[in-house]
């Protein structure tokens, strides 16, 4: 089968040269993948807009309202580290609505990559860390609420702490949030996650898959998730900036492989988002991040028979 890979050309909007952000890391994906023979542009899954009172699930309706008009106020928009614009908007709107694409891809074939996602800083009715809207949260919650599922794991293998996604579903116990991440990093105040594991800098492939293959052998037969969604961060590598537990691409690749087979072996639908990441190289970022939906294709290939289409 060919996994599904979702994606929009608003994704990587005009943004200011030299900008922290790499913004434009999410076309240089889609160049990669496509150059890469691992799908066509057509192939693409193309999302809609997240609905407003989708959003809302999640966040305060006078939090998404200001955003969507530009009027956040300045400590909002310290938080947040992004400069407003329409086109931002949109994007923002319609990312969400990719990971929700992508979840429900992941439902109807047991696995579905997005080409962005995993906002996890994102809070109720303010952004931070570069987040807006948090997915993971407003997907958790889209499928429980419409009965579409009845416990989802999220299973968040960014640098840092899921804090936003944490606060956000800690009074829904059907959604399982697991954070592995630095424990020396932001956020300084971390949230309490349903599971946090917390790693020492420089911990290094080997030690580091140990604990990832560790806690998907005992979380998932314990909650039996009915969807995982993987924030596959790849600001764990060395050469992040921020790449503070010293992965490698075979580490990367290793990990991102180890958490679809559980997955997929145990017939549990996994979505995977890309996080974060951070390279002034960005034709490198991209290729960091584009080892989630190669690993992704060669796990389904193995796992749910037959090769591409």
């Amino acid at each position: 089968m060919r996994v599904p890979l979702i994606y929009h050309d608003e994704y990587s909007p005009p943004f200011p040269a030299g900008h922290r952000f790499p913004m434009d890391k999410f076309r240089l994906l889609r160049d990669h993948l496509v150059a890469s023979g691992l799908v066509s542009d057509a192939a693409l899954l193309r999302p809609e807009p997240c609905p407003a009172d989708v959003l809302a699930l999640a966040h305060r309706p006078a939090y998404i309202q200001a955003f969507l008009e530009g009027a956040l106020d300045r400590e909002q928009q310290r938080r947040l580290g992004l400069p407003w614009s329409e086109a931002l908007a949109r994007r923002t709107v319609r990312a969400v609505g990719g990971s929700l694409l992508t979840a429900e891809c992941a439902l109807r074939d047991g696995i579905a990559c997005h080409l962005a996602g995993g906002t996890h800083h994102a809070h109720y009715d303010h952004p931070s860390g570069f987040c807006i809207f948090n997915d993971l949260a407003v997907v958790s919650r889209y499928l429980l609420e419409s009965g579409r599922v009845q416990r989802v794991l999220i299973f968040d293998c960014d640098v840092h702490q899921g804090d936003g996604t944490a606060r956000l579903l800690a009074e829904v116990p059907e959604a399982v949030t697991v954070s592995l991440h630095c424990q020396t990093n932001f956020p300084a105040r971390k949230a309490a996650s349903d599971w946090d594991i917390p790693l020492p800098a420089g911990l290094g492939d080997t030690d580091y898959l140990r604990v990832v293959d560790d806690a998907l052998n005992y979380l998932l037969p314990l909650y039996q998730p009915d969807l995982v969604l993987y924030d596959a961060g790849v600001d764990v590598h060395r050469d992040d900036a921020l790449g503070y537990l010293d992965l490698s691409d075979a580490g990367l690749a290793a990990r991102d492989r180890s958490v679809l087979a559980h997955c997929v072996r145990r017939g549990i639908p996994v979505a995977g988002l890309i996080g974060g990441g951070y390279d002034r190289d960005r034709e490198a970022l991209a290729r960091r991040h584009g080892i989630l939906h190669h690993s992704a294709q060669a796990v389904a290939d193995r796992l749910l028979g037959g090769g591409r289409a």
